[in-house]
């Protein structure tokens, strides 16, 4: 069996959730304040990146980060160029800890039109995909953002995602499409109608061997996704944390069949960077076990 199929089937048939280690140029600061870092540790974008690195290479080598409640990671560019314990990123998730690589492409939002975010114009994606496919990533990740239950808007998303995952999946690679609902929209579940109805067309355009991922917002009606989760178009759903805490995610999530995460602040919410090893250990291991119970119903 190649790689890629070993990795298909992990993420098909085992259980678990995905940790999204993802945060780009944007986020990044916010990720390393909460992680208790103040910013006058680093006076550029180098020095920035070096402590993110740190702080990921931390989670993924802790002797509680490991497939067997971890289906995959995904990984913001940057983080799959660097090596953890002298192998390449990608590499050493899947030899050593057997956790799915993924990596995020694409270039953050562009400004609000029609109540959503578009993605930016993601310049270069071929030629990313094939490093990612040399680096042995096994998939990708690209968000955008719906406000406002405006049926236009959440078209226009759903049209964009597919087209991308289209181009993704022609490369080799398995696209996780994430067209979030913002938790603050005021009419957040008409906005997911509109949604998958938009999702349960794009998936009758794909090729008779194509299949891909989604990345939701949890939803305001639980089991709303589970024809998408049924859905022989799709490998997997998995559930963005969108705001909530990790408590209330992950208790909204178990509510949720089938669905299961693909959590990033509310991974490491509690861990920092002053902690002991075995503090650090600790906090990741409650956090990994209740996640995986919440992507366990």
């Amino acid at each position: 069996m190649s790689t890629y199929d070993a990795q298909y089937e992990k993420v098909r048939t085992a259980k678990g959730f995905l940790a999204a280690l993802d945060q780009s140029g944007g986020s990044t600061p916010k990720a390393l304040k909460a992680y208790g870092l103040t910013g006058t540790e680093w006076s550029n974008d180098d020095e920035m990146f070096a402590l993110v690195h740190e702080m990921r290479a931390r989670i993924i080598a802790s002797r509680t980060f490991d497939g067997d409640r971890i289906l995959g990671a995904i990984l913001f560019e940057n983080t799959m160029d660097r090596d953890i314990a002298g192998q390449p990123t990608a590499d050493y998730l899947w030899q050593v800890k057997r956790v799915v690589p993924f990596l995020k492409v694409d270039k953050g939002l562009a400004e609000e039109k029609e109540g959503t975010q578009l993605m930016k114009p993601i310049g270069g994606l071929d030629a990313l995909l094939e490093r990612g496919k040399r680096k042995n990533v096994f998939g990708t990740k690209m968000r955008s953002v719906v406000k406002q239950a405006d049926r236009a808007g959440i078209a226009a998303i759903v049209d964009q995602q597919f087209q991308i995952g289209k181009q993704i999946l022609g490369a080799g690679l398995m696209p996780i499409l994430e067209p979030e609902v913002d938790i603050r929209c005021p009419d957040k579940a008409e906005a997911e109608t509109f949604l998958k109805a938009g999702i349960l067309a794009g998936l009758g355009s794909l090729g008779a061997d194509q299949q891909v991922m989604l990345k939701l917002t949890i939803p305001s009606v639980d089991d709303f996704y589970a024809d998408l989760i049924a859905h022989p178009k799709v490998l997997k759903v998995v559930a963005l944390s969108g705001g909530y805490t990790r408590e209330d995610a992950n208790r909204r999530l178990a509510r949720n069949h089938g669905m299961v995460a693909s959590f990033s602040r509310a991974l490491v919410e509690g861990l920092t960077a002053g902690q002991s090893d075995a503090a650090f250990d600790a906090a990741l291991d409650a956090s990994i076990e209740s996640i995986y119970q919440a992507s366990c119903t």
